[in-house]
């Protein structure tokens, strides 16, 4: 990871107020982001945009195996048009990618484990496994040109954690902002952000770039880290995840029928 001062244009917010959400739906984001100052006070880590990745001893581990887990990704790579877009796992996401250019390949997903995915990958799986409070996991791949617009995470208990697995050249011209600071992602390195701060996405290179993409619990004191605990229990068994599940098997059927129909006879 590099960091470099913010030098984008400043873009509008969007957040969940900016959606046609429900009341209900709507009540639940704001019940969430009131918890952000809690969280970030009760925070072992601290409560900034970018963290320093060394602070967090398991990120060295994925560092050290990232050609095992880049290996796995080339062989998935093989059947990218197979592979779900974001938006049509995380329903949510429509808001801010409606396009096939942010191809995903799901692991986890809030503890839940996407068993013929990992069947697939099952050395990325072993390491991402020994991540202490790991809930999602998956390979985030943008095609060239592709752009996120400004949008920010919905929940504080977590940390956004990147491991560069293939990242194009120049390297500057493949960054995310957070915040007012800057950041591109290199091959073998990893990255550890709050997604609760605005960010946003640019992939300006004529390839695609992937990245091993995960959540983890924020690491807290008590009695936050066990109210965090609870939530993010209590989460998975929400509507928007529960359908986020069901659209990860309808698309890891259709994956399987690309991968039979490319099987020599």
């Amino acid at each position: 990871m590099r960091n470099t001062p913010a030098q984008e244009p400043s873009v509008q917010e969007q957040s969940f107020q900016d959606r046609d959400d429900s009341v209900l739906k709507t009540l639940g984001h704001l019940g969430m982001h009131a918890l952000d100052d809690v969280y970030g006070a009760f925070s072992t880590v601290g409560d900034r945009p970018i963290h320093d990745p060394r602070r967090f001893e398991w990120t060295s581990v994925l560092e050290n195996n990232w050609t095992v887990m880049r290996e796995e990704l080339d062989e998935i790579l093989e059947y990218r048009e197979a592979l779900p877009s974001f938006h049509d796992i995380a329903e949510d996401a429509s808001t801010i990618s409606q396009d096939d250019d942010w191809k995903t390949f799901f692991l986890y997903g809030y503890g839940v484990k996407a068993e013929e995915n990992c069947g697939r990958c099952p050395r990325t799986t072993e390491l991402i496994e020994q991540v202490p409070g790991m809930t999602t996991a998956f390979f985030s791949i943008l095609s060239p040109g592709k752009h996120i617009p400004p949008h920010r995470g919905p929940y504080k208990g977590v940390l956004r954690y990147h491991l560069g697995l293939k990242v194009p050249a120049p390297a500057e011209k493949c960054r995310i902002r957070v915040a007012d600071e800057v950041a591109h992602w290199e091959e073998g390195e990893s990255m550890v952000f709050d997604d609760t701060y605005n960010h946003e996405v640019w992939n300006e290179t004529n390839e695609e770039r992937a990245i091993l993409f995960l959540d983890v619990k924020r690491p807290m004191r008590q009695p936050m880290a066990a109210v965090n605990d609870l939530l993010l229990g209590l989460l998975r068994y929400t509507p928007v995840v529960q359908n986020a599940r069901e659209n990860q098997r309808q698309w890891s059927k259709r994956l399987e029928q690309a991968e039979m129909t490319t099987q020599p006879a």
